[in-house]
């Protein structure tokens, strides 16, 4: 399996001569999810969902599908009938050869003032867990590559750390960086890297690493 980071929250993943994205979003490329076989979508907020990156990936692909909640399902599913499924926490698919687990609810609060919405992770191939943005933690399940969202106005390093502790992956990468300027990267990778408990990096946009 190989993961190539996009910016922000989106990656690609790559096995078996198929494709699959996670959140194409706003600051994503414009191409984030070209030539994918199948996309997720971890909740509607723009940073994670963009209608302009799901119809190029989609239109690109007459055979490709997209899996997502039913808050972003309710906006694309007309424009590409029976290509879109809805699913929620506990439900399990294949897309694009890779076995998926869906976990979590909500999304992270941001203040107390601001309500809830769905959010979901992805869990594939029982090995590489994308969040979406939540510190959900797939329950009984052994993670083997955490994607972490290290950056976000709903959180702070502490609680990425204790995120890190307490699903205990082999290793963790980055996600969810693009509004972490660069002089600030290291200030976080050393806290991280040294309370984290697990081998910890953060990939630019456009490199690629093996998994497993």
């Amino acid at each position: 399996m190989e993961l190539t980071k996009k910016t922000h929250a989106c990656v690609r993943l790559e096995k078996d001569g198929q494709t699959l994205v996670i959140d194409p979003g706003v600051f994503s490329e414009d191409d984030a999810a070209v030539g994918a076989d199948a996309i997720l979508v971890t909740h509607e907020h723009m940073d994670h969902f963009n209608e302009d990156r799901l119809r190029a990936g989609m239109e690109a692909n007459p055979a490709a599908e997209i899996w997502t909640l039913a808050s972003v399902a309710d906006q694309i599913s007309a424009a590409f009938p029976g290509r879109v499924h809805t699913v929620g926490e506990g439900d399990t698919f294949t897309a694009a050869g890779f076995e998926v687990e869906v976990h979590g609810q909500l999304h992270a609060v941001i203040h107390p003032d601001i309500p809830r919405i769905t959010n979901v992770g992805f869990l594939l191939d029982g090995a590489v867990f994308h969040p979406g943005d939540a510190l959900t933690v797939p329950e009984g399940r052994s993670v083997d590559t955490l994607l972490l969202p290290v950056h976000a106005p709903w959180n702070k390093v502490a609680e990425i750390i204790d995120y890190v502790r307490e699903v205990a992956p082999r290793r963790a990468i980055d996600i969810h960086d693009s509004l972490l300027q660069d002089h600030a990267r290291p200030v976080y990778d050393s806290m991280i890297d040294k309370l984290g408990g697990t081998d910890h990096g953060r990939l630019t946009p456009g490199s690629t690493t093996e998994l497993g």
